[in-house]
């Protein structure tokens, strides 16, 4: 009797794990806000969006722990199990796989799946300034998607990120690896200029994800350069971190906080879920 619920588990995640990956047009990019708790998540969700990511960066601050250091394993999924209940697909950023070894990184990322995630988000760069070995990386993402052959592996190179010389070459050489490997997209966070990102997305044979930064490229120029999907990073968490500050520095002085934009109590009680833990 247990046989047909968990054929239908099953479908469930395929379908969808489909639709998320049709999300990524590419001219048409998918925004995939990043949040990094519960409240923030839903508040996205509560916005219309389909698809949401995690903030490595996000996670590992509200935890107390550095970014980047594989520091935040059991924050992250723990985080994925709260936000799994909420009507969304979602993807989470799982740092380099908070482990050297590709079976136990596939072992997690097959825990993540478990609970619906739809993808993940595995780095390249290391918190000491440097890019790990490529075939290394795509060991791992092999390991993954003999794991979870549909779950979506967007896989970063951090080849501008991390300001290596002549990046473009580096990063088309790592995309092509990271492909042979199953990786489904690829993330090349830091490049803002247009006709970098026309070159890049005319040469990898993938939905290439775009990182929105203030200054650089709307989502109109992002989409005329052909990327597929543009995320946020850590951008929305640095941005409530800052209106907090803002406000509490606005009442020390005596002066006066604005009404304007803030959600009421009633509206965050409403973003909580009551169907368990």
């Amino acid at each position: 009797m247990t046989e047909q619920p968990a054929m239908a588990e099953r479908q469930d995640a395929a379908e969808r794990r489909a639709m998320f990956r049709a999300l990524h047009r590419p001219g048409r990019p998918l925004l995939l806000p990043n949040a990094w708790d519960h409240a923030s998540a839903a508040a996205l969700v509560a916005r219309g969006h389909p698809a949401i990511g995690t903030t490595s960066l996000g996670v590992a601050a509200a935890a107390g722990q550095p970014d980047g250091v594989a520091a935040t394993a059991v924050e992250t999924l723990a985080l994925a199990r709260r936000l799994a209940r909420l009507p969304v697909l979602l993807t989470v950023d799982v740092e380099a796989g908070f482990s050297d070894d590709p079976a136990t990184v596939a072992g997690y990322v097959a825990e993540l799946a478990g609970l619906g995630v739809v993808g993940i988000n595995l780095e390249d760069g290391r918190a000491d300034g440097t890019l790990a070995d490529p075939e290394g990386i795509a060991d791992t993402i092999a390991a993954v998607k003999a794991a979870v052959p549909d779950l979506f592996v967007n896989a970063r190179t951090d080849t501008w990120w991390l300001g290596v010389a002549d990046p473009l070459p580096q990063s088309l050489s790592r995309a092509r690896t990271y492909r042979s490997a199953g990786a489904d997209g690829i993330f090349v966070p830091g490049v803002v200029d247009e006709s970098t990102l026309r070159l890049l997305t005319e040469r990898i044979d993938a939905p290439v994800n775009a990182l929105y930064q203030p200054g650089g490229p709307g989502l109109d120029e992002l989409a005329r350069a052909g990327v597929a999907r543009v995320s946020t990073g850590s951008l929305l968490f640095r941005a409530a971190l800052a209106a907090a500050l803002a406000a509490a520095d606005e009442v020390r002085s005596g002066g006066s906080v604005t009404r304007v934009g803030l959600l009421s109590y009633a509206e965050v009680q409403g973003l909580v879920t009551t169907d368990g833990d």
